[in-house]
């Protein structure tokens, strides 16, 4: 057993890891391991409690809309869908690349479940992901504008992350300062971070839903330049699972 003195001097430097990883080796009978041995289980331990811990804390921040969706509960039977894209995708080379991702089809038909099953795929690569509404973002914009820092503050937030999902994309019309919101978002994530979009809208009908004009032009410039665009079938899941 680790002494009391040691113990206290390892929990201050946020190493209760390596705590309950001496434990646990006091109470295993270890004496026939050399000493690199016993360090490398105890090295192992650590790194995996603190991975697990990273990742729990990466997903709660991310505020995923499915908290419990994953790539390998992914339903493709009778879905339309391409398997072997999303498997590519979900080794997060698109963040790398700094490449949007586009995941259109049906209401119902599974979109936001895909985009929460990379995005927690992201955070277990070690990536700061935010998942959120349209509607949710453009309320946070609206009340935003009532100071004269609140959009420039919530665009800092939202430009930052590796990752942003964004669901229900543009699924409301939109007034002109969202309209120029939406604009300054994506030019800040242009070339820098990645984002994806769950729309039940085609890229075509996106210029009319945008309001026309230079900066609906834009926009969509910014998001399709670099795109990989996932279908997510004609089923509808939510009468799957009833």
């Amino acid at each position: 057993m680790i002494n009391y003195e040691t113990k206290r001097k390892l929990n201050e430097l946020n190493l209760n890891e390596v705590v309950d990883a001496l434990e646990a080796q006091s109470k295993q009978s270890l004496e026939a391991l050399s000493f690199d041995e016993r360090m490398q289980l105890l090295v192992d331990y650590v790194y995996q409690e603190k991975y697990t811990n990273k990742v729990k804390r990466l997903c709660k921040g991310a505020k995923f809309r499915f908290p419990a969706a994953c790539i390998e509960d992914i339903y493709y039977a009778e879905r339309n869908i391409d398997r072997n894209k999303i498997l590519n995708v979900s080794t997060c080379q698109y963040i790398q690349e700094n490449t949007n991702v586009i995941i259109d089809g049906p209401t119902g038909s599974g979109k936001s479940y895909l985009a929460c099953a990379l995005g927690k795929a992201a955070c277990k690569a070690g990536y700061r992901v935010r998942y959120i509404r349209m509607p949710d973002l453009l309320q946070l914009h609206d009340e935003a504008s009532t100071t004269v820092t609140g959009v420039p503050k919530l665009l800092r937030k939202f430009e930052n992350y590796n990752l942003l999902i964004i669901d229900e994309w543009l699924v409301d019309e939109l007034t002109r300062q969202q309209e120029h919101f939406l604009f300054e978002l994506t030019e800040r994530r242009y070339t820098d971070k990645s984002t994806i979009f769950c729309t039940q809208y085609r890229i075509e009908d996106w210029v009319s839903r945008l309001g026309g004009g230079i900066h609906a032009d834009a926009i969509i410039d910014r998001i399709v330049s670099n795109v990989i665009h996932i279908y997510s079938g004609d089923m509808n899941m939510r009468k799957l699972k009833l």
